[in-house]
């Protein structure tokens, strides 16, 4: 598809250098739309190429003008994580070295000095994240007068991390007549439908969710407990075979207890949660991506915008509490066609949020056991027609009898003698 596409030349030699001869579903359909000028809200889940799909329109309509000199910023690309501009921001950097474009990554834990003084160079594309963007605009760093394209990546990821304002803000300083497009996993994520219309100038909708075939293997293995769930999880990683391998779970608490089990036991493994300091979190994902380690434990803040290539096995060590949490962790594998294998350890007290899980993505989880790690669990004794399991309703206590009740009321209670006055100091004291 890219053949049928006049590009600019230096961006069609990054094309082949990168390996992207043949343009995704989700390309073939935005990069035509996006080049003809038009507002799209694409929805397409993760590992489906996404990003070329705004970035080609965007380094292709920027080359195809003349340049305006001094002009501040041409077109910004709002990512709501670190991790996720800085995967932006590498891609780009690959599609725009053979042409005249400069693109500056702006985000937090970089030096807020170095950010402005770079600034005056003037950049043609900036990749940032929405609160450092603003700290600039504050100190009058940034010029967003001549911006001609604004992208919003993860924006159903911008609304749940409580964005939103500051999005719409950013949005204000740009001109009304710009280019937007904005991209998310879901369409039915709180606040999509307002930010839309807030954004947006009669968008086009490509909803790629219904047309994607799904290449993940999804499975649950029924655990008993804690300890068996560590148990079934360190059997899977010392016995599936894999390249890489994600193990999520909900906190950071848990995620260092499994990083200091799973070492423990001689895997090569790191750890990444939201209060890891950003050069840490940037050293161990680098490590991932190497193959120095093998295994990564994470809270959800890797399940969204990571790019990590050949990860062949996601782990749930616990279920996520909400089912488009569920399909960004596994998001992670499964990418480009490749196949891919999600296993989720399902405890009793689980079960039902796995049903909700299910229902709510429509998929239905495979069983998995592992001989020798057999428990006593093996799912519900009784569901209901949903699938999920029918408690135990405890028995009602049978009222007492009239007759009973008549000769309890006509026992004489006990006379109150009033209280000393010892008895009452020792009261209010």
């Amino acid at each position: 598809m890219f053949s049928d596409i006049e590009l600019y030349p230096g961006l069609r030699t990054a094309l082949e250098k990168l390996g992207h001869e043949h343009a995704t579903d989700i390309q073939e359909k935005a990069v035509p739309l996006a080049l003809a000028g038009h507002d799209l809200q694409v929805c397409a889940r993760t590992g489906t190429g996404k990003t070329l799909a705004y970035l080609i329109p965007v380094v292709q309509q920027l080359c195809g003008d003349p340049l305006p000199n001094r002009a501040g910023a041409l077109a910004l690309i709002l990512a709501p994580t670190r991790e996720l501009a800085r995967q932006v921001f590498k891609t780009c950097e690959s599609l725009t070295a053979s042409t005249p474009l400069n693109v500056m990554l702006i985000c937090g834990g970089e030096s807020l000095r170095f950010q402005t003084a770079a600034l005056r160079k003037n950049p043609e594309i900036l990749v940032a994240t929405p609160g450092r963007l603003l700290e600039l605009m504050d100190q009058q760093a940034v010029d967003l007068a001549g911006l001609r394209i604004l992208v919003l990546d993860e924006a159903d990821r911008v609304l749940e991390m409580g964005f939103g304002e500051d999005v719409t803000r950013i949005a204000g300083a740009c001109p009304a007549g710009r280019q937007t497009l904005m991209l998310s996993a879901t369409l039915t994520g709180r606040g999509i439908g307002g930010l839309t219309r807030d954004l947006l100038r009669n968008p086009l909708l490509l909803d790629m969710t219904a047309e994607q075939t799904d290449t993940i293997e999804h499975c649950r293995l029924l655990s008993d407990d804690r300890h068996h769930r560590n148990q079934q999880l360190t059997w899977l990683l010392q016995h599936q075979a894999y390249d890489r391998a994600l193990v999520f779970a909900n906190t950071r608490q848990t995620t260092e207890q499994l990083f200091t089990l799973l070492r423990a036991q001689g895997l090569a493994v790191g750890v990444l949660h939201g209060e890891k300091d950003q050069q840490a979190r940037k050293a161990t994902l680098t490590r991932f991506r190497q193959g120095a380690i093998r295994v990564l434990v994470a809270s959800d803040v890797a399940a969204r915008g990571i790019d990590i290539p050949e990860v062949e096995l996601v782990v749930n060590f616990e279920l996520p509490r909400k089912g488009d949490d569920y399909r960004h962790r596994v998001g992670r594998t499964g990418r480009a066609g490749r196949a891919g294998l999600a296993i989720s350890l399902v405890e009793p007290g689980q079960w039902n949020l796995m049903i909700d899980l299910q229902r709510y993505l429509k998929l239905d989880f495979s069983e998995l056991q592992i001989e020798t790690l057999r428990g006593k669990f093996r799912g519900p004794k009784k569901t209901r027609g949903s699938g999920k399991s029918v408690g135990v309703k405890k028995k009602k206590k049978k009222p007492a009898s009239a007759s009973g009740a008549a000769r309890k009321s006509s026992r004489k209670s006990p006379a109150k003698t009033a209280p000393t006055g010892n008895e009452t100091f020792r009261r209010k004291r």
